[in-house]
């Protein structure tokens, strides 16, 4: 009987040190591409009579949006769901894809809330939020002293 040293990586121990991640399926599927944290880039510009929310999501339609305002809160989410199906005389092949997000944003108290607008166009879902046109401001007043 012959004793012989064993490897314990396996046929190619090298290979499993340079991609922990691959073999590592706990670390592997916790990368970025697995995960559905995918948030859509904003902008938020001010201008003398409304603030404009710019929200880049390419690849939806004005369809898959949902924007609510609900106690001095925006909200703007979006679900899509895709399923392909290819039926051949061999094999079926499903696919399925989806995505989803939601952002909040506190409105300030001078937006005019029932001139809430939005519009898609090119990928950019844009909401314009109107200010009141009258902001009252109390001016200061001196109070004597008695």
């Amino acid at each position: 009987m012959k004793l012989t040293r064993r490897n314990e990586g396996g046929w190619f121990p090298s290979l499993r040190s340079n991609f922990p991640e691959f073999f590592d399926t706990d670390r592997f599927f916790d990368t970025p591409i697995f995960k559905s944290e995918w948030q859509p880039a904003v902008n938020i510009k001010e201008n003398d009579d409304s603030f404009e929310i710019e929200v880049a999501a390419p690849g939806l339609t004005k369809k898959d949006f949902n924007v609510t305002m609900d106690e001095g809160v925006l909200t703007i989410s979006s679900e899509k769901k895709e399923e392909k199906e290819e039926k051949e005389e061999n094999y079926t092949r499903k696919e399925f894809s989806y995505s989803s997000f939601r952002r909040s944003f506190a409105l300030p108290e001078n937006v005019d809330k029932d001139k809430i607008k939005a519009r898609y166009d090119d990928g950019i879902l844009n909401v314009t939020l109107q200010k009141n046109a009258v902001v009252t401001k109390e001016k200061a007043k001196e109070i004597s002293i008695s």
